[in-house]
């Protein structure tokens, strides 16, 4: 709907337009929070548009942040992200699933557990940065592998995307999305082969 006068806004209507005694117009300032878009497919791997427009943006100067929860990779971790573009964090797991085989995973519980740790200690990274406002687009890929093996906690991912202050997108990565989380997204794009 579009109104075209002025004249059709409630004059109790403060939160628009509020005029005082000596005729200054005062406005309240609105924050906007970019949209949550979720990315989903049937099979992991299939992101690469995903990570090639995070590329373009940060080419174009966007502050962008990628974190790739699931992959890891020779000196990754918090403390040792690739820096592309000039604006362009890209941040790995110290220690993933994807480095080892899942048998040995299985088999050796500290193993396990320092993988555990290594993507939980990204989450809380991603938490600090999503509040921030630091960033104009924030890519969390594969998080929903995370939810699904509890590492991440639903509610905490929900809150933490409600009370979120960037200008930029939110996008998130994965299969087997929850249906909250599904009716949070301002966009859902399936990806398909």
């Amino acid at each position: 709907m579009v109104i075209s006068s002025s004249n059709s806004y409630p004059k109790s209507n403060t939160d628009v337009i509020k005029l005082n005694p000596t005729n200054k117009i005062n406005l309240k300032r609105f924050i906007q929070n970019g949209q949550i878009q979720i990315y989903q497919s049937s099979f992991r791997g299939s992101y690469s548009s995903i990570i090639r427009d995070c590329l373009r943006n940060a080419a174009l100067g966007r502050k962008v942040l990628l974190i790739q929860f699931m992959k890891g990779g020779v000196k990754q971790g918090i403390d040792n992200s690739t820096k592309l573009c000039g604006n362009l964090t890209w941040i790995r797991s110290s220690n993933s699933f994807d480095q080892y085989d899942s048998e040995e995973i299985e088999n050796n519980k500290n193993l396990k557990k320092s993988i555990y740790e290594s993507i939980y200690e990204l989450w809380n990274y991603c938490k600090k940065e999503l509040l921030s406002g630091e960033h104009d687009q924030i890519i969390l890929d594969e998080i929903f592998l995370a939810l699904e093996m509890k590492i991440i906690d639903k509610d905490d991912l929900i809150s933490t995307l409600e009370n979120r202050l960037i200008s930029g997108d939110v996008i998130l990565t994965g299969t087997n999305i929850p249906k909250d989380l599904l009716l949070m997204a301002n966009q859902i794009t399936e990806l398909r082969t």
